[in-house]
């Protein structure tokens, strides 16, 4: 689907997990923890079996210990390196932005919690610089849902568009007769059965 302007090209596509971390995940209470989980370990695998890239943000401890990752990010895509962020927007600080933009990939997966803050900082800032931008609501957790429900409607105002892991799944998936289209099914399917 190269080209086009409503369907994701995962060649084009990285995926920033925001926040995704203990001390700081708990605090979602749009989305449980177990599915929070779940949605991360699936985006994880869609990026892995599609080759799309991810860069992982976190905050370092207060004694400068570093972020404690989801295990599901690890456990899908491999040991990746945390890039601690300075800033409540990811894309301001400039190793995290590096690590975006080296990869070539103008479409932006976000997820991670909280959705009115490691979310919609980032993802604004992209799309002000002329990244597609979707967020990954089943991977996305918000401190209440006025409040998400908030920055939400300041993301789609400003372009960037929600999206699901299971969208996902089945959008990558394309001809479903293909192995690795099977694979995004059984990924769909373990999300969805969940």
């Amino acid at each position: 689907m190269n080209g086009s302007k409503s369907r994701l090209d995962p060649q084009d596509t990285v995926v920033l997990f925001a926040d995704l971390q203990a001390g700081i995940a708990e605090f979602a209470k749009t989305m449980p923890m177990d599915r929070l989980k779940k949605g991360v370990l699936a985006l994880g695998k869609l990026a892995k079996l599609f080759d799309m890239p991810a860069v992982v943000s976190g905050i370092a401890g207060e004694d400068g210990s570093p972020a404690k990752v989801l295990p599901e990010i690890g456990d899908s895509l491999g040991p990746l390196p945390t890039h601690h962020r300075t800033t409540c927007d990811s894309f301001l600080n400039s190793d995290i932005r590096s690590a975006i933009v080296s990869t070539g990939r103008r479409t932006l997966l976000i997820a991670g919690v909280a959705t009115e803050l490691a979310v919609q900082l980032p993802a604004l800032t992209a799309a002000d610089l002329g990244y597609r931008v979707h967020v990954v609501i089943d991977a996305c957790g918000g401190m209440s849902e006025r409040t998400e429900e908030a920055a939400l409607l300041r993301l789609l105002h400003a372009g960037v568009t929600p999206v699901s892991v299971i969208t996902l799944a089945g959008e990558l998936a394309g001809e479903l007769t293909s192995p690795r289209a099977q694979q995004a099914v059984g990924i769909l399917f373990a999300m969805a059965g969940s």
